[in-house]
């Protein structure tokens, strides 16, 4: 029970911090990419929002070629930034190219997130509670 407990929590602390990074990564190219105040922060948390919501379809194990669709934008996008913001683009000039994608993230990340949220429901499940339904017998006329 206590190594689960461990290696639980080191998964956690571990997750916590590549998402600070990855927030702030998110930040950092919106700023450069002319978003400020605000809407600076708003990029992260719509990316990762739209990460949990397509886990979440995963999870569900209901219409998984939507979620894995959007978990995919929404991790190119986190990967994106990350790679952008390691040096390999100079952030001071940001290509128009990157403003254009910046700039049309929250669109993009709304369709998803809509998307994910208002699909077709499955039927529901049954809980333990309920009784299963006795399967119909069909009556056969008698013979006489």
């Amino acid at each position: 029970m206590r190594a689960r407990l461990s290696r639980v929590d080191a998964v956690l602390v571990e997750a916590v911090i590549a998402a600070a990074l990855s927030f702030a990564h998110l930040h950092d190219l919106a700023s450069a990419a002319g978003q400020d105040g605000w809407k600076a922060w708003a990029y992260p948390v719509s990316v990762d929002l739209l990460l949990v919501a397509a886990w979440r379809r995963l999870r569900s194990g209901r219409d998984r070629a939507a979620g894995w669709c959007w978990f995919l934008v929404a991790l190119a996008a986190s990967l994106g930034a990350n790679v952008a913001t390691a040096g390999l683009l100079d952030l001071g000039d940001v290509p128009d190219w990157l403003r254009i994608l910046v700039a049309g993230w929250p669109a993009l990340a709304f369709l998803g997130g809509t998307l994910l949220a208002h699909s077709n429901e499955t039927p529901a499940r049954k809980t333990a509670d309920e009784p299963e339904a006795e399967p119909a017998v069909e009556s056969s006329p008698s013979a006489a």
